[in-house]
């Protein structure tokens, strides 16, 4: 079951996917370590397939939902 975020959220990163996809109108595929666990970045938007368009320090990517975490409920517990 993939995770819901509100557009405009902090997310942080829990675990790094095996590449990652930009969130560029043509995507290209980098590699894993662009991208930090931890690190934070501010939801853009929904994508299809259970994938969510995030903006971190080093630009946007599309990051599956079982990749990142919500900042505010990670905070709360």
């Amino acid at each position: 079951m993939s995770q819901e975020f509100i557009v405009g959220s902090k997310v942080r990163v829990v675990a790094l996917p095996p590449y990652v996809k930009t969130a560029d109108s043509m995507p290209m595929l980098r590699p894993p370590d662009i991208i930090k666990i931890g690190e934070e970045g501010i939801v853009l938007d929904r994508r299809p397939g259970g994938y969510w368009g995030v903006r971190f320090s080093r630009g946007a990517f599309l990051i599956d939902s079982q990749y990142i975490e919500s900042v505010e409920a990670s905070s709360e517990s």
